[in-house]
């Protein structure tokens, strides 16, 4: 009797499919089988790439003579896992057998999912057999059987696959030729430099290493900071009954200091002297005229759903957890059934799933803390019309859609880690936000005039909370609560009884003067990445962009991919190249990064450049979609690896290292003598 043959990832999704098949399954070592099915599974990678002197036993070697290294015809060679062969053996073993005539592929569906069980037939040497992509974005049973049914012939996925090969050659010959370029150069040099007691090996790689230079970069920012002081002038008005508000002078077009050399921006002196002469000039301080009252209602909109890195860089932000680790929780998440895929860089619904999309919703009335908030949803069918907003957009998804929940698997629930289920809140808020109404302000702006010199105030009352009611969440913290549109705003919050008194002001009016004062502040530093927010630089091409609307404006290939980016950022601190405050999950370069980075610097620059590292993703993504060839792609990979390799084989920096050394370990007086050095 002919079988079909299924792969998934992991043993555990093994069982899931096997459930959704509802077949009698028998269980064997490394398999499953029933009368028409047989099961089996991945443990991750089972095959590999070949180092060098699989090629040529003389390439163990690391010389300069032996760079650039490229396979011969570009046919590179691969190998099984050691760790995993019996797996491997099991799974080829299946793959051959003569009654499985059909193949279902159950990877994770994406690029790394493609590839891992494409260099398992690959090495399994399959052919003639019929073979199925099943492609899924949960693993609930409905989307299994779903994805079965509509499985696609693996010949449609062929573009992606080749982008999947490409990836993993680029970041092989990037890897294993720059880093033994840089180490057999400049080894020696860093080993002197910093007195360490084994032989330095330069770690090289097309994201890893410009995520370095975006975080010295950042560090040297700060370090070179220098703070300007400047003097403000602040007035404060009472309006009675303790009703007092205070307002900021402005040199606007009329005062006598509009464009003024002395100012260091329009509201503020660069030295104390001058605005000491300005509030002298203002005698008395009795009263000042209503100049204008601007009022205004305005709406925001929901926040767009989340993908992977808007959702790690959440929970850095609330949980104080790394990204590595946000990817381990919402791929349990995913495992259980609870939400779909996390590895997607979409924030939006598609069409199809818009269209089902109140199961989810009527499931989350059965999870406790948004059981009232998706019974208004429902109440409300506020659901009906979400094909016509921004958060459906099949245009803006690749592989995936946004990570929502499947509102199923709800009995996992209690056997999460406390922080998971808080993830899984976090995910569900984000979620039912999109079916309220937008947050509604009122506005007030008001201009106050005193002998020609404008003070400025500006007031918001927050009128309806729609969808922001939904965003308080079990764990919230007061601080937390703080929206996007309440931070980085000088608009002011204020009580029910002064927004009544300020509902009065009109034009013309004159208010009177409590004080005015003068206030020092000073410029500040940039901030530092913290693991959040370096993700998110990283999506969007080494911009740390805070405001939402814009980041997708301007979206586009990022540094890596969502499925990658924890990994490069745990490599990066387990090389010792950057040091990771477990506490606030801020980000800091280490002493040896940052030579490191110094090292690249004046050999490499344009590896340490995200808009380069950005260019090679959108490569890769090209290739996906059948844009330009592989051996397009390779040509000019492998014409920037030669050109690189020469210029650093012709030239020697060791003048330029000599002089940034000292900087470099003046800023690391305490540094660590412990050193991590791993072969690449």
């Amino acid at each position: 009797m002919d079988k079909s043959l299924y792969i998934a990832e992991k043993p555990s999704v093994a069982r899931e499919f096997a459930k959704a098949l509802k077949e009698t399954m028998k269980s064997y070592d490394g398999y499953m089988e029933s009368e028409s099915a047989v099961i089996t599974w991945c443990v991750g990678h089972l095959v590999t790439m070949s180092y060098p002197d699989a090629y040529d036993e003389k390439l163990k070697r690391w010389s300069l003579q032996t760079l650039p290294f490229f396979p011969p015809e570009d046919r590179f060679k691969y190998e099984i896992i050691g760790s995993v062969k019996k797996q491997f053996q099991i799974v080829s073993g299946l793959l051959n057998r003569q009654d499985v005539t059909k193949i279902y592929v159950c990877t994770d569906s994406g690029r790394e999912g493609e590839y891992i069980y494409r260099l398992v037939e690959q090495e399994a040497h399959v052919e003639g057999k019929e073979r199925r992509r099943v492609w899924i974005d949960s693993q609930t049973e409905e989307e299994i059987l779903r994805g079965i049914k509509e499985a696609k012939d693996l010949s449609e996925y062929d573009n992606l696959g080749a982008s999947a090969y490409l990836r993993a050659q680029e970041d092989y010959l990037m890897g294993i030729n720059f880093s033994r370029l840089l180490t057999v150069k400049y080894g020696d040099y860093i080993k002197n430099a910093l007195a360490m007691e084994k032989n330095a090996v330069v770690s090289v790689g097309r994201v890893m290493t410009c995520v370095l230079g975006m975080v010295v970069d950042r560090e040297r920012e700060i370090r070179h900071f220098e703070k300007t002081p400047f003097y403000r002038i602040l007035a404060t008005y009472d309006l009675g009954e303790n009703n007092v508000f205070d307002a900021e002078w402005r040199a606007v077009e009329g005062s006598s200091y509009f464009q003024s050399p002395l100012l260091y921006k329009e509201n503020g002196f660069k030295k104390e002297e001058h605005a000491r002469e300005l509030i002298e000039k203002l005698k008395p301080h009795d009263q000042m005229v209503v100049k204008s009252v601007e009022r205004k209602k305005e709406k925001k909109n929901p926040p767009l759903l989340y993908n992977l890195a808007e959702l790690q860089n959440d929970c850095s932000r609330f949980f104080k957890i790394s990204p590595d680790e946000t990817l381990r929780i919402v791929q349990e998440l995913y495992e259980k059934k609870l939400t779909t895929y996390p590895r997607t860089d979409a924030r939006v619904l598609s069409t199809a799933v818009a269209k089902e999309i109140y199961k989810n919703i009527k499931g989350l009335t059965a999870y406790a803390p948004m059981r009232e908030k998706a019974e208004y949803v429902i109440n409300q069918k506020a659901y009906a019309s979400i094909a016509k907003t921004k958060y459906v957009n099949d245009k803006l998804i690749t592989d995936h859609y946004a990570i929502i929940p499947t509102g199923q698997g709800l009995n996992a629930l209690n056997g999460l880690h406390p922080t998971a289920a808080k993830v899984y809140e976090l995910i569900c808020g984000r979620f039912l936000a999109i079916f309220y109404p937008p947050a509604q302000y009122e506005k007030l702006a008001l201009v106050l005039e005193k002998q020609q010199e404008s003070f400025f105030a500006s007031f918001k009352v927050l009128v309806d909370p729609g969808y922001q009611s939904v965003l308080i969440f079990s764990f919230s913290k007061k601080k937390e609560e703080e929206t996007e549109e309440n931070t980085g705003s000088d608009e002011k919050d204020v009580d029910e009884k002064l927004r009544a008194a300020l509902s009065l002001l009109k034009k013309g009016m004159p208010l009177q003067i409590k004080s005015l004062d003068m206030k020092e502040g000073e410029t500040s530093p940039p901030k530092r990445y913290n693991s959040g927010s370096l993700i998110l630089a990283m999506e969007n091409a080494g911009q740390l962009i805070e405001d939402e609307d814009l980041r997708e404006q301007i979206k586009g290939s990022g540094i890596g991919t969502s499925a990658t980016r924890a990994e490069i950022l745990k490599k990066l601190v387990g090389n010792g190249y950057l040091d990771l405050n477990k506490k606030t999950q801020i980000i800091t370069p280490a002493c040896l990064g940052e030579i490191i980075y110094e090292v690249v610097n004046c050999s490499i620059k344009s590896m340490l450049d995200p808009k380069l590292t950005a260019s090679w993703e959108k490569g890769l993504t090209m290739v996906a979609q059948g844009d330009i060839t592989s051996d397009e792609y390779m040509v000019k990979l492998k014409g920037f690896i030669s050109r690189r390799t020469d210029y650093v084989k012709q030239t020697d920096g060791r003048a330029y290292l000599n002089r940034c050394l000292s900087y470099v370990r003046n800023n690391y007086p305490e540094k660590s003598k412990k050193k991590t050095n791993k072969k690449m």
